[in-house]
């Protein structure tokens, strides 16, 4: 089985939907993916990733699934460097303070950090992973410990629009790593497209692997540079990249 994981094109955030700038990167993308043998589209119930949706439905003449745990992954922790009890989201923070914390390296412990027990991150974690076991589930793969069960082998590709953090937790399950080192150290540009496919090399037993992350091929194919958004300033003093 094959699994397309896409990012929301351009957003405005403030009002949740796709800039102008998004809806050409989803007009864009939609040439690449409504030709496609997609077997199921399933799509979180923000704006952002519904309205990039809806350009390759609607020229592939086709419905998506609306996914409540598909939402961005929104736990708000009280990040160590900020003050007067604020809090951001638990999937971004300063590399000197999260790279402090071993744990945060490690599948098995990287929730046993304080700020991120404070915030129930697990929780919203396992919520979200449950959910995802299930509908790989119905398309006949069962998880086992580390590894799925190929209940129903196939061929099929299914395809989910959603978030850049909620993403890395999608990954983090499938691959059985850290989302912390996902979140901080790979970046997913907005509408671009992540590949994972299972490998099952003696039968009845597959694993994930990812073949390609974060393509925009279709952005290049049309001379549209990538969104910044996700992103970082590439160095401190760099004007109009952002720090926060």
């Amino acid at each position: 089985m094959k699994i397309l994981i896409i990012r929301h094109g351009d957003p405005d955030y403030s009002i949740d939907p796709l800039t102008e700038k998004g809806w050409k990167e989803a007009e864009y993308l939609s040439e690449k993916i409504a030709p496609l043998p997609i077997k199921a589209y399933y799509v979180s119930p923000l704006g952002r990733a519904k309205d990039t949706a809806s350009c390759t439905l609607q020229k592939a003449g086709r419905t998506a699934e609306v996914c409540e745990w598909l939402r961005e992954f929104s736990p708000q922790v009280l990040r160590p460097d900020l003050e007067n009890g604020r809090r951001k989201c638990a999937w971004d923070w300063l590399p000197q303070d999260w790279t402090a914390d071993e744990r945060f390296f490690r599948y098995d412990e990287w929730f046993l950090n304080e700020v991120m027990q404070e915030a129930h991150v697990k929780e919203e974690y396992d919520w979200v992973v449950e959910n995802f076991d299930a509908l790989l589930a119905k398309h006949g793969y069962k998880r086992e410990g580390k590894l799925y069960r190929a209940e129903q082998a196939n061929n099929d590709t299914i395809c989910i629009f959603c978030h850049f953090g909620l993403e890395c937790v999608l990954l983090s399950h499938l691959l059985n790593v850290s989302p912390m080192v996902l979140w901080h150290g790979m970046c997913a540009a907005p509408s671009s497209v992540t590949t994972v496919n299972t490998e099952e090399r003696r039968e009845g037993i597959a694993y994930f692997r990812m073949a390609s992350f974060g393509d925009i091929s279709h952005l290049y194919a049309h001379g549209e540079p990538p969104a910044f958004a996700a992103r970082f300033s590439e160095c401190y003093t760099n004007e109009g990249q952002r720090i926060d």
